[in-house]
């Protein structure tokens, strides 16, 4: 996610904290570096003339040239305009005060609004407790109708569809079967097309008309940059949406429309999407973006998605097994579903503070955990419970039952060796700090 963006902003930015002097010359030229980054990420150009113009101004105005940190200084107020314009806050989607909630959903073709009405009907019944039903707007693209009900059945939520092509009765038809259902949520989905033309402004006002939706989002495609934000533009004049959600984020993402979008259509980004899965679909928090894109890492983004799959007594009982030394194949099998559940593998990564960087040239394809799951499921429980037992024909039969070579179980092994050692190690360390805390509290400790 932004990793072009990324590494030349922090370039620039650790350029500046290597000067012996930080001076308004040097603090110009990173100025200067920084804009030409944005600019590269297409960015809209008003956007990044203001964004370096604020931040230069805050730094020649602040002390930062004379201060004991200038290089964090520096940062700080890159990182705070960064925030600004990104939106500040984090914005929710409307409730209306008697059931059902409409929401519209509304964008041009192919940037992702049938999988992102899914979305948000998954994460609005498992993370709100919603029961939503979604209506096929979408008349006129061909297998719109069943790719909802495909998504649909998956997440156990209701469609309503017409054979006829009258997306306008869609819509109402849906609002009425909702009440008549006691069902909170409306998502319509209706139908885009390559480019904005003024028969599909039409229809969209005409459904907003007909139903008078609490919530109008916008999708764009996150890759398709400053295009992005003039059609942003062109929908907002027609028909007033309340937030944006930028779809593929996962994608080769320059960056543009994150951050030009909201500045250009004074409208909040309310989600992202991140991967095709149902579940790759997050709220947008501004300051968590921003810390990504400056390396940082999305430590509370991470530690959410950890809380959803590990409960605290999980949690003690594997932290018990660690310490008398009973972890095994079975629990490390375990551990490896739920960091599926939790994501795409290299976006989780990308939430770790320096990884980025650091394991950039590794591959995080999401079949890397296929080989090593197929050798655990290939093994015997008594194996699984007790590595110990592979000796050099078990390893062989373990090979050819798994589809991998014998170098790979060994391989996997002694990387499970070494991963019981240090959680071992981490699991003594712990132990050991909490009696250090609790010395610290008695009478001679102070």
């Amino acid at each position: 996610m932004f990793e072009d963006l990324s590494s030349k902003i922090e370039s620039a930015v650790q350029t500046l904290k290597g000067q012996s002097r930080i001076t308004d010359v040097n603090i110009a030229e990173t100025v200067r570096e920084i804009r030409r980054a944005l600019l590269d990420a297409d960015v809209n150009l008003d956007v990044a003339r203001e964004f370096t113009n604020n931040i230069k101004e805050k730094v020649m105005g602040s002390g930062v040239l004379t201060s004991v940190n200038p290089g964090q200084q520096f940062t700080k107020i890159v990182y705070d305009e960064m925030v600004q314009i990104l939106g500040e806050t984090r914005s929710d989607i409307a409730v209306a005060n008697t059931p059902p909630t409409v929401i519209l959903i509304a964008g041009l073709q192919g940037s992702g609004k049938t999988t992102f009405s899914g979305k948000l009907a998954r994460y609005l019944k498992t993370e709100n407790n919603r029961n939503p039903i979604l209506a096929a707007a979408d008349v006129y693209r061909p297998a719109a109708i069943n790719q909802l009900k495909t998504l649909a059945d998956d997440i156990g939520v209701p469609v309503y569809s017409i054979e006829q092509k009258d997306p306008v009765r869609v819509a109402r038809e849906a609002v009425s079967m909702a009440k008549s259902l006691a069902l909170d949520t409306v998502i319509i989905d209706t139908a885009g097309r390559m480019h904005v033309d003024e028969q599909m402004m039409n229809e969209v006002a005409e459904i907003k008309k007909a139903v008078n939706p609490h919530e109008i989002l916008f999708v764009v495609d996150a890759m398709t940059g400053q295009d992005a934000v003039n059609t942003a533009k062109a929908f907002n004049e027609t028909i007033d949406f309340d937030g944006v959600v930028l779809t593929k984020m996962d994608g080769d993402t320059r960056g543009g429309a994150a951050l030009s979008i909201r500045s250009v259509v004074e409208k909040p980004i309310k989600f992202m999407s991140t991967g095709e899965k149902l579940d790759a679909l997050s709220p947008f928090y501004p300051d968590r973006l921003a810390q990504r894109i400056l390396g940082m890492g999305d430590v509370v983004s991470l530690v959410e998605k950890a809380q959803k799959e590990f409960d605290e007594q999980q949690a003690e009982k594997l932290q018990k097994k660690i310490k008398s030394d009973k972890f095994d194949l079975n629990d490390f099998y375990e551990q490896i579903q739920k960091i599926k559940k939790m994501g795409n593998v290299a976006d989780l990564v990308g939430m770790i503070p320096g990884a980025d960087k650091a394991l950039q040239d590794a591959d995080f394809d999401e079949d890397s955990f296929k080989p090593i799951e197929a050798i655990i499921s290939s093994m015997t429980p008594e194996e699984r419970e007790d590595p110990s037992l592979l000796n050099g024909s078990r390893r062989r039969r373990i090979s050819k039952g798994s589809g991998t070579t014998v170098r790979e179980i060994n391989e996997l092994m002694k990387q499970f060796d070494q991963m019981k050692k240090m959680m071992k190690t981490m699991s003594k360390m712990n132990k050991a700090g909490r009696a250090m805390q609790g010395l610290k509290n008695l009478p001679f400790g102070r």
